[in-house]
């Protein structure tokens, strides 16, 4: 199973110093965060997108390029891309260019987005987000799929014969997962296509969670894409880890009852037996995380968020150290002895998708046919790999 960390970007006051960092402090910070969460051996690191203050993270794919420009191994990815408010044919330009500068070591999230006053920034209606969220997300997936488009919908102009560019690395797409908060419809188009489904896990009792991931499971296999426990499915959660259950309550309280999502609610004790909220020692953190296999089955990725609500960077980067040195080496030797073996153990590499595509065959480079001029004639503006024109079907 896959361990890393997702942040949502938010630049919050600490209230305990009553401090707030510049943007330009928490970009830094958050490039220190990512490069840090490589150094004590974890395998993901995951940017929200956001457009609207107290946010930074207008732009996931530069900040992703950069990671992935100063690690080695750290898997870059979001949580999430918004496929209502952008463009499709942006995101899927945008991340197949990340994919070949990260020589595939990404993948990307979807969610709709439920911030209302960003969608008609955006031109777009949030009371038609999910029909928003299927169009777009069809879109996309043909983009990435066919070199030649002709596409019609009722959210954007029409595309006829366009080609997006660059193609994906080793024309195979990156890996999607569907995020969601609350609504099932989401997992159904996860399921739909044979995507993975990831739940955001911190908010919601885990009733809530449970019932998503099985209804999840369920689709997936009613689509044909494997038994239900082969589905891909990923978890949010949130973390403090103290040396002892009250140093981590007492230092991570202020933060918690300040919080700009859940301060001034219930109290963190509560909070924390009514959600996956883990707020104690390693043993603490280790036992609870331990208990979402229960209720969701095999899982193949747990993000934890660690940086939220106006932490300062060194008591994150402290976190960190608990997670990659105590808690996490632990979590990998649990969830693989328990694991139902005939059940994915990970996500899909890039790797694994050229395999499953190609076999043991050479796969195919997209080469642009420079003595074509403009295609009109709906044909592959592709040569391949021997420099001949190539048409390829619709998958």
């Amino acid at each position: 199973m896959q361990f890393g960390i997702m942040s949502v970007s938010d630049i919050t006051r600490d209230p305990v110093n009553d401090y707030t960092p510049s943007e330009a402090e928490r970009i830094k910070n958050t490039l220190a965060i990512a490069l840090k969460a490589e150094e004590v051996g974890l395998d993901v690191f995951a940017i929200g997108e956001h457009h609207n203050p107290p946010f930074f993270s207008s732009s996931p794919t530069t900040l992703l390029a950069s990671i992935a420009a100063q690690t080695e191994h750290l898997t870059v990815t979001t949580s999430t891309t918004l496929i209502t408010t952008n463009d499709p044919v942006r995101i899927a330009e945008e991340y197949a260019l990340l994919q070949h500068l990260t020589h595939g070591r990404m993948d990307l999230m979807l969610g709709r987005g439920n911030t209302g006053p960003v969608y008609p920034w955006f031109g777009q209606d949030i009371r038609q987000g999910l029909p928003l969220a299927l169009e777009n997300y069809n879109l996309l997936h043909r983009l990435w799929r066919e070199d030649v488009v002709d596409w019609e919908g009722n959210f954007r102009t029409p595309l006829q014969g366009f080609t997006s560019t660059p193609r994906p690395l080793d024309d195979v797409p990156p890996f999607v997962w569907h995020g969601s908060i609350r609504t099932p419809e989401i997992a159904e188009q996860a399921a739909y296509y044979g995507n993975g489904f990831f739940a955001n896990h911190i908010f919601w009792p885990k009733e809530h969670t449970q019932r998503m991931v099985q209804f999840y499971r369920q689709r997936f296999e009613h689509y044909g894409h494997g038994a239900a426990k082969d589905a891909i499915v990923g978890l949010g959660g949130q973390t403090f880890i103290g040396k002892t259950s009250q140093e981590a309550r007492d230092r991570f309280r202020p933060y918690f009852n300040e919080s700009p999502v859940y301060g001034h609610g219930p109290s963190l004790e509560d909070f924390s037996t009514q959600t996956p909220l883990a707020v104690g020692s390693v043993q603490e953190v280790i036992d609870k995380t331990l208990t979402f296999r229960e209720y969701v089955g095999d899982y193949q990725r747990q993000l934890f968020l660690i940086d939220h609500a106006g932490l300062p960077v060194e008591m994150v980067l402290e976190q960190l150290e608990f997670l990659g040195g105590e808690v996490v080496p632990v979590l990998r030797k649990e969830t693989e002895s328990r694991r139902d073996q005939a059940a994915p153990a990970n996500p899909p590499s890039h790797a694994d998708l050229v395999k499953a595509k190609y076999g043991d065959s050479e796969p195919r480079q997209p080469r642009p046919n420079a003595n074509r001029g403009d295609n009109v004639t709906g044909a592959s503006p592709y040569q391949d790999s021997e420099g001949t024109q190539a048409v390829y079907p619709t998958l």
